[in-house]
């Protein structure tokens, strides 16, 4: 008999038929309104469900799923899922570690070059048939300052490609030093953000790290700083970064995600001096099949009655 699964998040048809193949009835609920309703009319019968960090599941959505038995979320993110009421409840809770490190280190880097040398501004100023007005200098990456905030997995993998690819000097912050690194260690934020010429933001997202890019640490970028995020929008206070390209007080910035994504606001959409992309650092094509190959794994385990392979901490 197939498994009941609630599908919170877009998946394309291939990954659908995987998950059917694999044995399990899919109740798909990717919007508000759709969510609230399959929870209401069929969470008595759900055995697992299907989401994301951003997406999440929480405690009052378990409380209603009573076969409940496991959460998936796909990439490594889990900050919207309420762990402990999962675990309070005996239901397994995993994510996908390592999966998409290196798609998403490498459209950092994509959007660090994008900033950088202007180039979707370069684009379709060519396109308006504006050659010469395009023409304008922009800075090289090489041999420039690159500031990591969070040097996990992914923040690992952009240090070395911009101090292996480009001659990078990398520096980073975390709540303590990473034991054996040779990066520069700065203690603040401030001091990182002042000391560098690109600040990647890598940390997970929550409640820890919200805001922690404010606006004193906006103004440590300076006028000539790039801001570059591929972690989550609540780790950058909007408003303040919206402020801050406004008043020219920063050359740029490249998000990948945004606060209360996708709706983007008005202000941010006007300005020229910003990149955005729709939350796709990790969906290349290889990262998207790893990930959903090792969900089905954790899905196969569980139901197998073994252990999952990464359950989350």
């Amino acid at each position: 008999m197939a498994i009941p699964l609630l599908v919170l998040i877009e998946l394309a048809p291939e990954a659908l038929a995987q998950l059917t193949g694999a044995g399990f009835a899919l109740h798909l609920a990717t919007t508000r309104a759709a969510r609230e309703a399959t929870i209401k009319a069929q969470g008595a019968q759900i055995s697992a469900v299907l989401t994301n960090g951003s997406t999440g599941l929480a405690a009052a959505e378990m409380v209603a799923m009573a076969q409940l038995e496991i959460i998936c979320a796909m990439g490594a993110g889990f900050e919207q899922i309420d762990v402990h009421a999962a675990q309070a409840r005996g239901v397994v809770v995993t994510h996908g570690p390592g999966t998409n490190d290196a798609s998403v280190a490498d459209h950092a880097m994509t959007l660090l070059m994008s900033a950088a040398r202007g180039i979707p501004q370069a684009d379709a100023a060519v396109r308006r048939g504006e050659w010469n007005g395009a023409r304008q200098p922009r800075p090289m990456i090489s041999g420039k300052r690159l500031g990591i905030l969070g040097l996990g997995n992914i923040g690992q993998q952009i240090a070395r490609r911009g101090a292996q690819g480009f001659d990078m000097a990398v520096a980073y912050h975390n709540r303590l030093p990473v034991e054996g690194c040779h990066y520069r260690y700065c203690p603040t934020l401030v001091e990182l953000a002042q000391w560098c010429d690109f600040l990647v933001v890598a940390t997970p997202g929550g409640t820890g790290t919200r805001h922690l890019i404010d606006a004193s640490v906006l103004r440590a970028l300076g006028p000539e700083g790039f801001l570059i995020n591929i972690a989550r929008g609540s780790v950058v206070d909007t408003q303040a970064l919206i402020a801050a390209l406004q008043r020219k007080e920063m050359a740029g910035a490249a998000l990948d995600v945004v606060e209360g994504e996708p709706d983007i606001p008005t202000e941010l959409k006007a300005l020229n001096n910003v990149i955005l992309t729709p939350h796709i650092a990790g969906r290349s094509p290889e990262a998207v099949a790893a990930t959903l190959r090792l969900v089905l794994d954790n899905l196969a385990a569980h139901f197998a009655g073994q252990p999952v392979l990464t359950p989350v901490p």
